[in-house]
């Protein structure tokens, strides 16, 4: 199987099922990663420990800090303790806790996650802008500064001096 379509089939599984974790599983949330395809986790009683990936996540399926998991316990970890069987994403996350199965814990965790997004989510303005030099003048402070680019500042008296012959 190509690298394209393996990758096609995990990400169509992890956005497609709606999973409900089994008595051995549980739901934690991701801390830290401290490299090596291992993550590091809290479950809702505020264990921490180490979950490894699995191969068929690797280089297909990105991790960040805050994110839920379920994962499958392992014996014979000392460091290691569970490997990872599923990553939630928002839509998982709102279905367990419309059937009562997510920790309350966590209840708290999801919902301010949940409005920091929308918070960073810019808003359109409700009234439209007035044509003319004020405004541009206006909306210029507020563009994107490129850090990389070395900045040239124009004055007005240059610009005028230019435009006359």
């Amino acid at each position: 199987m190509s690298q394209a379509t393996k990758r096609k089939h995990v990400v169509k599984e992890l956005l497609g099922e709606h999973i409900v974790p089994s008595d051995q599983q549980q739901i934690v949330r991701v801390l830290r990663t401290p490299g090596n395809n291992l993550h590091e986790v809290e479950t809702a009683e505020g264990q921490r420990f180490l979950v490894s990936m699995p191969s068929k996540y690797r280089k297909n399926i990105w991790i960040k800090r805050g994110d839920f998991l379920i994962v499958d316990p392992i014996e014979e970890g000392e460091k290691v303790k569970a490997e990872i069987s599923f990553v939630l994403c928002k839509d998982h996350v709102r279905s367990l806790q419309k059937e009562g199965l997510w920790p309350e814990a966590f209840s708290e965790v999801a919902e301010k996650h949940n409005n920091q997004n929308r918070q960073a989510q810019p808003e359109l303005p409700a009234e439209p802008q007035s044509s003319g030099e004020e405004s541009s003048s206006e909306g210029d402070a507020d563009l994107f500064v490129n850090t990389n680019r070395r900045q040239c500042h124009e004055s007005e008296e240059e610009s005028e001096e230019e435009e006359t012959p």
